[in-house]
């Protein structure tokens, strides 16, 4: 005899007391915050990815800052564009408007600290919300093991009560447990593929990034040798 005969998954979640109910719950917006996050974070990483060559290839034919200045009129606004932007609109500042004259050595140091703190902006933005996957992948099975052990607990409980410890009344009980370590399983896997990928494509932009900040700051570096 099947002693699981008529049982589904969602009837063993049915069954499961409110505290399991509730783990599963807080699984389940998990599970829909973890994939909202990669959808959103993976469709705006492919987009800055196809910005970033395609401005690098433009960079890198540029010889002088009046061919960044025109890169930066042309292209529409991107995170490329605005990293260029910012930075020439910050030399702007600190040589007062007059891109003709001889950078000072004061100058030069507060431009190169500009160009570092816009890559950190733009690298912070990049990593928005990982932590968020990589947090999941390490709490959802720790969760599952909660209403895990919770449930045995329930179960043994019950088992208690009605005096019984036969198979057919311990078994649908422990099944009922496993759920939640299943469902914290079925939320962490995914979720640590998903933080590796994406961690993988924002090393990638710091890689293009960081050729873009080498190439403005060898073409700047030309007003010191005036």
């Amino acid at each position: 005899m099947n002693i699981f005969s008529g049982n589904s998954l969602w009837q063993l979640v049915c069954q499961a007391d409110s505290i399991s109910k509730i783990v599963l719950l807080i699984l389940f917006l998990m599970s829909v915050l973890c994939w909202t996050v990669f959808i959103g974070k993976l469709a705006l990483l492919c987009i800055k990815e196809r910005q970033f060559k395609k401005i690098n290839k433009k960079v890198e034919m540029a010889k002088n800052i009046t061919d960044l200045i025109e890169i930066t009129t042309r292209e529409q606004v991107s995170t490329p564009h605005y990293f260029i932007f910012k930075n020439i609109l910050f030399l702007k500042e600190i040589m007062h408007g007059n891109l003709n004259q001889q950078i000072t050595d004061n100058e030069w140091e507060l431009l190169e600290r500009n160009i570092e703190n816009s890559v950190e902006t733009i690298l912070l933005h990049n990593e928005e919300y990982l932590t968020l996957l990589s947090s999941s992948a390490a709490v959802a099975p720790l969760l599952g093991l909660f209403g895990t052990v919770w449930g045995l607990v329930h179960s043994f409980m019950r088992i208690s009560e009605t005096q019984v410890a036969d198979i057919t009344t311990i078994a649908p009980g422990i099944a009922e447990a496993l759920i939640t370590t299943l469902a914290g399983l079925i939320i962490a896997i995914p979720a640590l593929i998903m933080f590796n990928y994406l961690h993988t494509k924002t090393r990638s932009l710091e890689h293009s990034l960081i050729l873009l900040a080498d190439r403005v700051i060898f073409i700047m570096h030309q007003l010191r040798e005036r």
